[in-house]
């Protein structure tokens, strides 16, 4: 796997060096894409099923609907970056959930649907 931002490591690393304002916004978009990984990987992995997969991935476009409405001013307040930072810490939690209950596709089954 090669190094990119959305490695953990690289992650911390970019906040610490950019300024607060931008490194925020940044995370947001980088935790959101690093949140989608997850899915997929539970999905490819087969510890997400396709109806996890979809509420999940469901899960994930409300946080970028309600981003979008906090945007529409021109600017995240440090009030949105909390409410987003709160969306995606249950949406982190959910994924994790779902990758760890046990309900999983059968080996033998093909992957089917996104």
């Amino acid at each position: 796997m090669s190094t990119t931002l959305s490695h953990p490591a690289a992650l911390a690393a970019a906040f610490i060096v950019l300024g607060s304002s931008f490194a925020s916004a940044h995370t947001i978009e980088q935790r959101q894409t690093e949140q989608r990984y997850q899915i997929e990987l539970g999905r490819e992995t087969g510890s997400v099923t396709w109806l996890e997969g979809r509420r999940l991935r469901a899960e994930q476009q409300r946080i970028m609907q309600v981003e979008k409405s906090l945007k529409a001013d021109g600017a995240l307040s440090a009030r949105d970056r909390r409410i987003l930072r709160t969306l995606q810490n249950d949406a982190e939690a959910h994924i994790v959930a779902e990758k760890t209950d046990n309900r999983r596709r059968w080996r033998f089954l093909p992957r089917i649907g996104n």
